[in-house]
């Protein structure tokens, strides 16, 4: 055996150290270093006076109406109170309201309270709502859009005239990219709505990075035109230890666009070939339930050889998620049956297991998590209570000549193969 390699893998909020020999790695894959131009508060007060192609941040403010802010949830490493630390009196002069955009996602606890607001939630803390996707009552219908989506939101969505969208922008699986639409769709948006928009999540062209052709971002994009409300966003792009990278403002629109250009900066990372074993890891605070931390399951097979086995790395602090997916799974003999369930009849979080399916049907997913071991073998993936001793087994079983890709933040890091120069 020739060189060990240490590795320090993030596991909730600790780290868990392995051990490998250097030639067998392949590649230790991270977000992109980038070079962090000032502060936070710099960098806000710098997209605010620099927007370009729409009302300025002043303007939109003293446009008539009321003003809603939509800021994420605590599953989203998206640094709102950094942006409030600039902006938090000006908002307050204007009597804003806000709303947690928490999608199908349950309410926030008192600790991600104050991970959204920081020092400022006590100050807002009286006018701040929690959006309920199953309250039919607060929903608004607003039509249908182009692909056949019932169009329906948060009252709060349609009655403020000024909506303030504070987002992070980063790859994801299935809508290309996180941020700026979002905040809409599925973020304020009814129950039925996100089950209809998410069913599209298994279209060919529902993947990280597209944007073009894929039918969820064209729902998204759909909610928005059909909002008659002024919407102004304030994105962020987060560096791979979660410093603000980058931030633009502007219409909902411009701001969006703008901050994709960043984050494939940081988040498109490339590796000289696929490997046999992939070490895909979740990072805290999106390791906060399976349903979750699969996206780490998602950008792992990107890399992953058939027939390969993907380690899963999450806490999985609050259990699996959403029942129907785990149902789905624990229900299927097979991943097969998976997609023939999917294919008869669809609810919300059947695309979770689909996309699942999709990568048991190829190769094998182990996990080292919080969770019991009977719950992760009924849905077709061995838990592992030692990753050292898992990486070991792995790669006994893959025979001398397999290499391992470690993914070390997974959920929103997407890995691809370097394009071999045929001159």
């Amino acid at each position: 055996m020739g060189k060990l390699l240490k590795i320090e893998i993030p596991y909730n909020k600790e780290q868990l150290s392995i051990e490998i020999a250097k030639e067998k790695v392949i590649g230790v894959i991270e977000p992109n270093d980038v070079v962090v131009s000032g502060t936070a508060g710099a960098m806000v007060l710098e997209a605010l006076d620099s927007v370009n192609g729409s009302e300025t941040f002043q303007e939109f403010l003293d446009a008539p109406g009321k003003l809603l802010v939509i800021v994420n949830d605590g599953t989203r490493p998206t640094p709102t109170r950094f942006v409030l630390d600039v902006i938090a009196d000006t908002l307050e002069a204007a009597n804003a309201e806000f709303i947690i955009a928490t999608g199908v996602h349950r309410g926030p606890t008192r600790e991600e309270y104050d991970f959204i607001f920081g020092k400022h939630y006590d100050r807002f803390s009286g006018k701040v709502h929690v959006h309920d996707a199953r309250n039919k009552e607060e929903m608004v219908y607003l039509g249908c859009s182009s692909n056949g989506t019932d169009m329906a939101i948060n009252r709060l969505g349609v009655e403020f005239e000024k909506l303030l969208v504070i987002g992070s922008v980063e790859p994801h699986y299935f809508a290309g990219y996180t941020g700026g639409r979002k905040g809409i769709l599925p973020g304020i948006a009814a129950y039925r709505t996100i089950e209809q928009n998410h069913k599209h999540a298994l279209h060919p062209d529902a993947r990280a990075l597209v944007l073009t052709g894929n039918p969820v971002h064209e729902d998204m994009m759909d909610a928005l035109k059909i909002l008659k409300n002024r919407i102004f966003g304030i994105m962020t792009v987060l560096e791979k230890n979660h410093k603000i990278y980058g931030v633009t403002a502007g219409d909902i629109h411009t701001s969006f666009y703008a901050a994709i250009e960043k984050a494939k900066q940081v988040f498109v990372a490339e590796v000289e070939s696929s490997a046999d074993i992939v070490v895909s890891v979740s990072r805290y605070p999106m390791d906060v339930d399976l349903y979750q931390a699969q996206k780490a399951i998602d950008n792992g097979k990107l890399v992953l050889k058939d027939g390969g086995i993907l380690i899963l790395v999450a806490a999985c602090r609050e259990g699996l998620g959403e029942e129907a997916f785990v149902n789905l799974l624990s229900s299927s003999t097979s991943p097969s049956k998976v997609m023939e369930t999917i294919k008869g009849k669809y609810i919300l979080g059947y695309h979770k297991a689909g996309k699942m399916a999709e990568v048991f049907e190829r190769a094998e997913v182990w996990a080292m998590t919080d969770l019991p071991d009977d719950d992760l073998r009924k849905i077709f993936i061995k838990p592992v209570k030692d990753l050292q001793n898992a990486l070991e087994t792995a790669l006994a079983e893959k025979g001398p000549d397999a290499g391992v890709i470690f993914l070390m933040d997974g959920s929103v890091t997407v890995p691809s193969v370097k394009k071999q120069n045929t001159n």
